[in-house]
């Protein structure tokens, strides 16, 4: 059960401040309180109710062991993700979204191996036996893909959900996670459509503050889902460990193996064998159609 989320802390974080009104996404009417000043405010009762909602969700997914994968690519929000996601053990994206990494997600993998490939080079010594240019090179790529992938290096399938920051400005992870049917969690602002999302948190995705409240809170929601599956798996193996308590069944006597019986050697015994075959043996078709002819004739 996620905790409860006072509202006036999310006043005190202005996760209530929107966009100016002439930037605002109609869609989000439902979930703007009023007008000050050209911006629009955002209903912190609703915000709150949301927030307790995509974090009940997130807990599940977390207890049912798969991956929520952050994406928030903008400067505000890139330390606050990177922070709460390794907190929460969480992969996460906070440089450029690259692309296919969902639809294409086999050959991020081959990237990722590439990374592990290279230290594994350095590890044996054949890092040593290149050339200066070519350890230079390596070092690059090792460094450009450790920016880029080093924070889904451990993420070996399809997250089981993504968190978005801001998703006008990562329309591209969010359209290939509704290709996959993948389930979107987002802070969404006023200009912002939030049918795209699957959990709307209507909230303020520009200030630090705000984006710090609500990612904090949702870190939290999945720290207590995995915490739930620990326990969980405690249980289940104190179960086993009673279940092998218990007296075992006697296990069912095994029918005896029927014997083969093997040939005399003895040469009376094979020769009485022959002519017991050539007694029984069976008449072949010719010979069988040849009789009943004979037999027709003679009536």
């Amino acid at each position: 059960m996620a905790n409860k989320v006072e509202v006036k802390e999310l006043l005190d974080a202005g996760v209530h401040f929107g966009h100016l009104t002439r930037r605002w996404n109609p869609n989000m009417a439902p979930y703007i309180y009023m007008e000050r000043n050209g911006i629009h405010i955002i209903n912190l009762y609703k915000s709150a109710a949301k927030m307790q909602e995509a974090g009940e969700a997130l807990s599940k997914i977390a207890a049912s062991g798969r991956k929520i994968l952050f994406v928030a690519t903008k400067k505000q929000a890139k330390e606050i993700v990177a922070e709460q996601a390794e907190r929460a053990n969480m992969p996460y994206i906070t440089e450029r979204w690259p692309g296919g990494m969902l639809t294409n997600f086999v050959t991020i993998r081959k990237a990722v191996k590439k990374m592990a490939s290279i230290d594994r080079m350095k590890k044996d010594g054949t890092f040593n036996t290149l050339s200066k240019k070519e350890r230079l090179q390596v070092d690059r790529l090792r460094a450009k893909l450790e920016k880029n992938l080093g924070s889904i290096a451990d993420m070996s399938r399809l997250p089981g959900a993504l968190f978005v920051v801001d998703i006008t400005r990562e329309h591209i992870a969010v359209k290939e996670a509704q290709k996959l049917n993948i389930p979107i969690f987002a802070m969404v602002d006023t200009n912002s459509d939030p049918r795209d999302v699957d959990y709307v948190i209507p909230a303020n995705d520009d200030a630090s503050k705000s984006i710090s409240k609500v990612i904090s809170y949702v870190a939290d929601s999945i720290v207590e889902g995995l915490s739930e599956r620990k326990s969980s798996g405690k249980d289940s193996k104190e179960s086993d460990s009673d279940s092998e308590a218990k007296p075992k069944r006697a296990p069912k006597p095994k029918a005896p193996k029927l014997e083969t019986e093997v040939p005399s050697t003895d040469p009376q015994d094979q020769k009485d064998m022959k002519e017991a075959q050539e007694d029984v043996r069976l008449d072949s078709k010719k010979e069988t159609l040849a009789k009943a002819r004979s037999n027709d004739e003679e009536e």
